[in-house]
C-alpha cells in the first residue's frame, strides 16, 4: 500500500497562495489516481481536487479556477497550487490515493496522508 506524506501548509493572508506537495512511496505511483481533500473543524472531509494516472483532473466547485492539481510521476509527487486563498479555505489538507481510475468522492480513496494545516487569515 502506498504511503503518503504532505508538506507545504502554513499561515497565509487572504489572497495569497501556497503550494502543497505530497510525496508517495511504497507503490507504483503512476498506477494511482491522486487527490487532495480538506477538513475544517466541525465539517466533513471534502474532496477538492483529483488527478488521474494519465493527467485528467477534477475540481470541486468551491476551488475551481483557484486551485490546480498536478503530478510528477518521475518524482512520485502530487501538488496542489492554491491561489486566491480565502479564510474559508482554512482546513487540514490531506493527500489521497486510489488504484487506477480517478474518483470524485472522499470515500473512493483508500490511502491517506497525515495532513498539513492551511490557515488563511482575513
Amino acid at each position: 500500500q502506498v504511503q503518503l506524506a504532505e508538506s507545504g501548509g502554513g499561515l497565509v493572508q487572504a489572497g495569497g497562495f501556497l503550494i502543497l506537495s505530497c510525496a508517495a512511496s511504497g507503490g507504483t505511483f503512476s498506477w494511482y489516481a491522486m487527490g487532495w481533500s480538506r477538513q475544517a473543524p466541525g465539517k466533513e472531509r471534502e474532496l477538492v481536487a483529483a488527478i488521474s494516472s494519465s493527467g485528467g483532473t477534477y475540481y470541486a466547485d468551491s476551488v475551481k479556477g483557484r486551485f490546480t492539481i498536478s503530478r510528477d510521476n518521475a518524482k512520485n509527487t502530487v501538488y496542489l497550487q492554491t491561489n486566491s486563498l480565502k479564510p474559508e479555505d482554512t482546513a487540514v489538507y490531506y493527500c489521497a490515493a486510489r488504484r487506477f481510475d480517478i474518483a470524485t468522492t472522499v470515500g473512493a480513496f483508500g490511502s491517506w496522508g497525515q495532513g498539513t494545516q492551511v490557515t488563511v487569515s482575513s
